[in-house]
């Protein structure tokens, strides 16, 4: 049986960089170029923040809101670098609201990069929408990090690049872990 992590209150670090930061900063007027050298990734994923062993399952849960991110034994080529594919699947009120298989790997100072989605949103059970799918290298996107070996409080950095779909950027709150895990 696979492990099962229950994150009760979510992990704050986690809420605090996924949520993005509204607004602009000055980093939103500088040119982004990440260097991506796949010889410079791994699919191993043991950044203390965010690990993705695969086989692992984390689930959120917030009122009738429900996700379950698994990590999947998968992985993906995207520019070159091996990615580690995460089911990540949302529901409301019991109902599926939306599928992405996304895309991650780990850089060689333990930072976790997010190499791009295939989202699907359902509504009664059927595919609505695939709008939010993004892969860097093409059209433009680019990889961002998700999950920062080393985070600061206050410090920002982009989590996605594609113009006109996806631009998100984190900013460290608090390092502070909670969390309730259970094994199965």
């Amino acid at each position: 049986m696979g492990q099962r992590a229950v994150l009760g209150a979510v992990v704050a670090v986690i809420l605090a960089l996924v949520a993005g930061c509204a607004g602009s900063t000055s980093q939103d007027q500088k040119p982004y170029t990440p260097d991506i050298d796949p010889a410079h990734f791994t699919t191993t994923i043991d950044n203390e923040y965010f690990p993705m062993k695969p086989g692992t399952i984390f689930l959120y849960k917030g009122g009738t809101e429900r996700d379950q991110m698994s990590v999947t034994h998968d992985t993906k080529e995207v520019m070159g670098v091996e990615c580690v594919v995460v089911d990540d699947r949302a529901w409301e009120g019991g109902q599926l609201v939306e599928q992405t298989y996304d895309w991650f790997a780990q850089d060689k100072e333990g930072s976790v990069w997010y190499f791009g989605e295939d989202t699907k949103e359902y509504d009664n059970g059927e595919v609505v929408s695939t709008k939010g799918s993004w892969e860097a290298g093409v059209d433009g996107a680019k990889p961002g990090i998700i999950m920062q070996s080393d985070p600061k409080v206050g410090e920002s950095y982009r989590q996605e690049y594609y113009p006109g779909q996806a631009t998100d950027m984190a900013r460290v709150l608090s390092l502070r872990l909670y969390s309730e895990r259970v094994f199965a």
